[in-house]
């Protein structure tokens, strides 16, 4: 399947899924990731066409930039706590609207956004439609940690089952640091048949700040498709 294809598919979503949601005078959650960046592209579009006095509030340092960049109110989480509408990426969705997300290391900060929305809603290309968590991620659940218990965490997490792996930085020696200075370890569970009590067993380890699984929390999914359809589910 072409790149192009595929970027397609992200595009066409993105932009249903902001026509579909945004209306005017929101306060917008701006997720992370490459599909994010076309949402954020209509986004701007159409509050400027339209005069939407829309506010965005980021979930890292890349979609702050996006915000600014494109011309949109930048605002923060302290002076608007309740958000009307999330929209973000993921990196797999099941059949129940679970998701793996954490890929690009904003996992807390995307989770802190989504808690605090009316509605999340994900937008995604076909690849990462799964029956089940794990069938088509399989670089591993990304869990945010403390650094000081990195070593016993992964220990802990060989316990459950799981193939730890502390995630390294790609231009700089040693572990990537999330925004908010933690290590991320992904975690190969195989196919996950309870998301949620995974969830539970991982939240219960001491250092552990966060997980990437979003339970339970995602109003819609907008999946675009191999033709360049967008199926919603």
């Amino acid at each position: 399947m072409s790149e192009d294809l595929i970027e397609i598919g992200k595009k066409n979503a993105a932009f249903k899924a902001v026509e579909e949601n945004v209306k005017k005078g929101m306060i917008l959650g701006i997720g992370s990731g490459s599909t994010v960046v076309y949402a954020i592209k209509r986004i701007a579009e159409i509050n400027k066409a339209e005069d939407l006095n829309l506010k965005c509030i980021p979930t890292s340092f890349q979609s702050r930039q996006l915000i600014v960049e494109n011309g949109l109110t930048l605002v923060t989480l302290d002076q608007y706590p309740e958000i009307d509408l999330d929209i973000d990426g993921a990196d797999e969705i099941d059949k129940e609207l679970n998701l793996i997300k954490g890929g690009g290391g904003c996992l807390v900060q995307e989770k802190i956004v989504a808690n605090s929305s009316k509605k999340l809603v994900i937008i995604a290309d076909y690849r990462k439609k799964s029956e089940k968590l794990g069938e088509n991620w399989n670089k591993g659940v990304p869990i945010e940690v403390i650094p000081f218990g990195y070593v016993p965490i992964l220990k802990k997490l060989e316990k459950l089952g799981g193939t730890p792996k502390l995630r390294m930085a790609q231009a700089k020696a040693g572990p990537l640091v999330t925004d908010n200075g933690n290590f991320i370890i992904d975690v190969d569970f195989g196919l996950i048949e309870s998301p949620s009590d995974m969830n539970d067993k991982l939240l219960k380890i001491p250092g552990v700040v966060d997980t990437g699984f979003f339970i339970g929390m995602t109003s819609k999914a907008y999946i675009g498709q191999k033709d360049g359809k967008v199926i919603v589910l």
